[in-house]
């Protein structure tokens, strides 16, 4: 049985970026990706994916930036206990 990867941390805070009601947005759930907090593809070989969210308005989004959240893609907090 092999082991559960981790994702790396690029940052212990959200990532409060201005989003488009209706438009969709990729979440990198490695923690790999150099566009953070957006896929890039450097997750491909990995056991992650990214994960799509749609803004439903126009405004100020917080994405995870721990990548421990429970709330993916948006942050819940966790990134506090770390």
């Amino acid at each position: 049985m092999s082991e559960q990867q981790l994702p790396a941390v690029p940052q212990k805070a959200p990532y409060a970026v201005e989003v488009e009601g209706g438009k969709t947005y990729w979440w990198c759930s490695c923690g790999l990706s150099k566009k953070q907090p957006f896929c890039d593809g450097s997750h491909k070989g990995s056991a992650f994916a990214p994960v799509s969210w749609t803004a439903e308005k126009d405004g100020k989004a917080w994405f995870c930036g721990c990548k421990v959240t429970g709330k993916a893609p948006m942050c819940d907090g966790k990134h506090k206990g770390l």
